[in-house]
């Protein structure tokens, strides 16, 4: 008998799943929740399929954006609700919301919690989990507060009353970076509004920035004192901003589909725009699929970079860009360590950002691969669309609607792989395993 109760035991610890896994589980019950009520007659009018309600809710949970059909056309105001909600789940964190109904209720956050949580913030300590959940709630209320009081000013005297709950929704998808809008050109109808185009990419930035960058900056309120991450993420998303606001306004100036027609002040706010949003945003205030291929691969890069870690936005995140660059530099200088505002970088952070860059490129062009052989269309236009699903952009050239079932399905995958594979692969990166044999060291030629 306690043979048989030693293996049951040994059994159960088997059992146990690491926490991506169960992170992993938990946005797929989530998005299956999701979909079931958006499937349901109250959240739609006419004819949505489980197959839609199923993409829909995939794409709000991994706050990505793209859609099947127009979002305000299609969904009733419980549908958009039920939408805005699992923005705002998937864009926060599943667990950063458990952690906080925990502590409200009085229950004690357990271990296993800790770990999961861990995973979800893509942090590497336990210590101060809570207090990390606690600044992201108060960050994201306070901004998506003030950003819907703004956009308030443009909404409400155009669509009246009804104008307040589309300040609302445009502020919680634009801070989780979900893109999610509901206008079926987005937000194309104003192109030269100032309020539209200085609030929504000021949402989506700060979300992209990371909570941690936030929380760091409103403490020190002086640029020396920052942290490393706060400096590499506030540098980098400046420099990426800059250029790809600037490259999209001389790529696209003369273009009659973009922004040919625009007047001059409407090209400028319209570049600001498109240059922005690629940060994993998914709005638009002009036609995507008439871009030119130049600017299509442009945005294409932008939305492979992303945004910051422990942050709203998807990508392989701009301080593993940055990281990259400084290996790349410190190579050709002969030194052995990275430099960067007067902080040092070892060879353990040039590895983590190495693995993670490598298995993001294989995924894309593994899901272009694999669309390609489903979807004999432009090959342009698929490439962009795997791209913005893995970035969780929701940027599109057009031909979301065209999928088939096989399609979609890719694209639910990429989209879910996009959210949810980074927090699994850091899991992997911020684990370290002191190997048990040594061999002795050989030689390769490079180059």
């Amino acid at each position: 008998m306690p043979l048989s109760f030693r293996s049951l035991l040994r059994r159960k610890k088997t059992l146990r799943m690491p926490p991506p896994a169960l992170l992993s589980l938990y946005y797929m019950a989530f998005i299956i929740l999701g979909a079931i009520l958006l499937w349901l007659p109250i959240s739609h009018h006419g004819d949505i399929g489980l197959g839609e309600a199923l993409f829909t809710s995939t794409s709000a949970v991994t706050v990505t954006g793209l859609v099947l059909a127009d979002t305000g056309a299609t969904f009733t105001g419980f549908g958009q609700a039920v939408i805005a909600a699992l923005i705002q789940l998937g864009g926060l964190g599943l667990m950063t919301f458990a952690v906080l109904l925990l502590g409200a209720l009085g229950i004690p956050i357990g271990m296993p919690q800790r770990l999961i949580l861990r995973e979800d913030l893509n942090q590497t300590s336990l210590s101060n989990l809570s207090y990390i959940a606690r600044m992201i709630l108060i960050i994201a209320v306070s901004c998506e507060a003030v950003g819907a009081a703004l956009l308030a000013l443009v909404f409400v005297p155009e669509f009246g009353w009804a104008g307040l709950w589309e300040a609302v929704f445009h502020s919680i998808s634009a801070f989780n970076n979900a893109g999610f809008a509901l206008h079926p050109d987005s937000l194309s109808h104003w192109v030269g509004n100032p309020i539209i185009n200085l609030v929504i990419p000021a949402l989506f930035i700060l979300g992209g920035l990371g909570f941690i960058v936030v929380g760091d900056v409103y403490r020190s309120r002086n640029w020396r004192k920052l942290t490393l991450h706060s400096k590499l993420m506030l540098v980098g998303t400046a420099l990426l901003i800059t250029w790809g606001s600037v490259m999209f306004g001389l790529l696209e100036w003369g273009n009659p589909e973009t922004l040919g027609p625009l007047s001059v002040v409407e090209k400028l706010w319209a570049s600001w725009f498109q240059g922005t949003t690629p940060r994993t945003a998914g709005f638009n205030t002009i036609n995507t699929g008439g871009m030119h291929d130049s600017t299509s691969l442009l945005t294409m890069t932008l939305m492979l970079v992303g945004g910051g870690s422990t942050s709203t936005a998807g990508g392989i995140k701009v301080t593993t860009l940055f990281v990259l660059l400084l290996a790349t530099i410190a190579f050709f200088r002969r030194q052995t360590t990275l430099h960067a505002f007067g902080r040092s970088l070892g060879l353990d952070e040039v590895m983590k950002v190495l693995a993670l860059t490598t298995i993001s490129m294989l995924l894309v062009l593994t899901g272009v691969f694999v669309m390609t052989i489903n979807h004999d269309g432009q090959f342009t236009d698929i490439a962009f669309e795997v791209t913005s699903a893995f970035g969780t952009v929701g940027l599109s050239r057009g031909i979301t609607a065209e999928l088939d079932g096989i399609g979609r399905f890719i694209l639910m995958l990429i989209m879910f792989v996009g959210r949810v594979g980074p927090l699994a692969i850091g899991f992997f990166l911020a684990t370290r395993s002191v190997p048990k044999v040594k061999y002795p060291s050989g030689q390769i030629y490079l180059g």
